[in-house]
């Protein structure tokens, strides 16, 4: 259990936390939410005992090992793989006493201890994790030198993860994954067996890997059962709630001031007056909630151009004249929503570089409309902007001939305000830094927008506010992005990058998921040799649809003793030294409950299959 009492902490005069207090019992999910800058990343080096608290305590139960990802692996000859490993250091210095030791007891001791950790069997999970994150097996034994500083971020996440630390704390650690990897992790942490708290503004991971919400807010912490849709319901009712109090309150307080300034000097009514001046004095003001804060984004909207904007016919691309893709037959018109899908190394980002001219064909014919200006947005941008120069100065060199209120008034249709455009890049968070990447993308009015990975630095609202954006820009869209809920409410169209190939997915991005989340099933069939299928009865059909609903059924109640069993380990009383601590029958229950459910959904699946193959056979 991870026990938060009172914790106080400023930075510069600043105070970030005060009186901030919150218990996560053992075991649990939570994100960890609130606008940049309040504080949730120093709640974390806080938690570390990497800064020390104002005032407050922060309690863990004693040896619990907590760990984080590391800023970056180096740059080392060291493979992955032994990298991962060695993130276990109990299992390294086991294994290397197993070399050295004589005495037989201490032996004996050693062997039962790395039988106990499943020691043998460290390499294959290991393995497993960066398969995970995306790296091949032969990958695996390369070098960390051989790979960005991206990837190697990626390499620090499984290492942290391999390690399984008692508390993990991620902090935005779909950052420098892929689609296919923030899926593979939201399903990773969802069976991480110890207590997990993420910082993340992905929608996505937050409604699926976590079953409550820490939230800072105003200095204080604040836990909210269930996952991020419930707790933006629970807050908006709050909200309005809160607002309401206000206005009722104002209105009472004008009425008593309106008697106060008419009758306070008249003798007869003095009394009266007194009276609601203290009334007035008495009276805690209830504050009402800030409006949210407006994050914006304005795309200049393009002229219209007769489609399609873009024909690629049999066209091949590359590098080194090795082709990458093959074989393209793609057509993009002006009204056009489209999302990229597939592995990172399929070819996604050579697409996007082949689209926005950036990269030439090696074979085939591109149309290209005339006037097409293309705008485009790569996460690596943000690297490539000048640290010593401000916002506006950006601006300024681009265009030199627009006086400085219509560039300073560009800069706040992206939310970059007074302060900011007079700020020097390198003191931007990375959220402004995307913003003014975006804005130099969309300077010209472009017909068609790529981007790869917007929503890095971005916080929720302002990946709603880019939603809002890309829904009323009258251009053509391409997004490479691993947050679903983004691609979910822009793309209407989604493209499948694997083997060389370009091919429309016709399914959904639920069905993508899913697909991904299996092992991609569908691949695995097409591979077995087909076989005359046995033609299924009727009554063994009902049957399997008996099974599939009692599963499903079972499924159901075992999530809902899940979440009444959370909602009573949330009750800090249950922790209270002085009662005696009534939590750990309760967590074994939970425990229980968490095993059963496991199983339940692996029959649940069984049973799915065994149905669809007889409906197969049927057909």
């Amino acid at each position: 259990m991870l026990k938060i009492q009172d914790i106080s902490y400023s930075v510069e005069g600043r105070p970030l936390l005060q009186n901030a207090s919150a218990t996560i019992p053992a075991g649990h999910k939570v994100g960890l939410v609130g606008h940049n800058g309040s504080g949730k990343t120093t709640l974390f080096r806080l938690i570390r005992g990497e800064l020390s608290l104002e005032g407050g305590e922060i309690r863990l139960p004693s040896r619990a090992r907590i760990g984080g990802v590391a800023q970056e692996v180096p740059s080392s000859e060291t493979s992955l793989i032994d990298t991962v490993l060695a993130a276990d250091t109990e299992r390294t210095q086991l294994l290397a006493e197993a070399e050295t030791a004589t005495d037989p007891t201490r032996i004996a001791d050693v062997q039962n201890r790395l039988a106990d950790i499943d020691a043998w069997s460290a390499e294959a999970r290991a393995s497993a994790i960066l398969k995970g994150l995306g790296f091949t097996t032969a990958e695996q034994a390369m070098p960390c030198s051989a790979f960005s500083g991206g990837w190697r971020m990626r390499v620090a996440l499984a290492a942290v993860l391999f390690s399984a630390p008692d508390l993990l704390l991620l902090d935005e650690p779909t950052n420098y994954l892929d689609l296919e990897g923030a899926l593979w992790l939201e399903t990773y942490l969802m069976r991480y067996p110890h207590t997990v708290l993420i910082i993340s503004h992905d929608r996505g991971l937050l409604n699926r890997a976590v079953g409550a919400i820490l939230h800072l807010e105003n200095r204080k912490l604040t836990l909210y059962q269930g996952n991020y849709d419930t707790f933006a319901r629970t807050r908006a009712q709050q909200r309005a709630v809160a607002a309401a109090e206000a206005k009722k309150q104002e209105l009472r307080r004008a009425h008593l001031q309106s008697y106060v300034d008419r009758f306070r000097y008249k003798a007869s009514k003095a009394k009266q007056a007194q009276s609601r001046i203290k009334m007035l004095e008495k009276m805690a003001p209830i504050t009402a909630p800030d409006e949210a804060r407006k994050h914006i984004f304005t795309f200049p909207n393009p002229e219209e151009l007769s489609p399609p904007i873009i024909h690629l016919e049999d066209v091949s691309v590359g590098y080194g004249g090795k082709p990458v893709l093959r074989q393209l037959d793609l057509r993009i018109d002006q009204d056009d929503r489209i999302a990229l899908l597939g592995r990172n190394g399929e070819g996604k980002s050579t697409l996007a570089k082949l689209l926005s001219d950036r990269l030439p064909a090696m074979g085939g014919r591109i149309t290209r409309a005339n006037k097409l200006q293309v705008g485009y947005f790569a996460q690596h941008q943000t690297d490539e902007l000048e640290v010593d120069e401000t916002p506006l100065q950006h601006l300024q060199r681009v265009l030199p001939d627009q006086p400085p209120s219509r560039l300073r008034a560009r800069l706040a249709g992206f939310g970059l305000g007074p302060d900011q455009a007079e700020t020097e890049v390198g003191r931007l968070s990375g959220g402004q830094k995307s913003r003014l990447s975006l804005l130099l993308a969309t300077l010209d009015a472009p017909h068609l927008l790529i981007l790869d990975e917007p929503t890095n630095h971005l916080d929720i609202e302002s990946r709603e506010a880019l939603v809002e954006a890309l829904t009323a820009y009258s251009g053509a869209v391409i997004l490479v992005s691993h947050d679903m809920h983004l691609l979910s409410l822009v793309a209407d169209r989604l493209w499948l990058v694997k083997a060389g190939r370009v091919r429309v997915w016709e399914d959904d991005l639920e069905a993508y998921r899913k697909d991904l989340l299996a092992g991609d099933p569908a691949e695995k069939r097409r591979a077995r040799p087909k076989l005359p299928a046995r033609q299924t009865t009727r009554e063994e059909r009902l049957a399997l649809r008996a099974e599939v609903r009692k599963c499903e059924q079972r499924v159901e109640k075992l999530n809902d003793m899940r979440d009444r069993l959370a909602a009573k380990l949330a009750d800090p009383a249950l922790y209270d030294a002085e009662a005696g601590n009534q939590a750990e029958p309760w967590q074994k229950k939970y425990a229980e409950v968490m095993n059963g459910l496991d199983r339940a959904e692996a029959l649940w699946l069984t049973a799915l299959e065994k149905l669809e193959k007889a409906e197969g056979a049927k057909n």
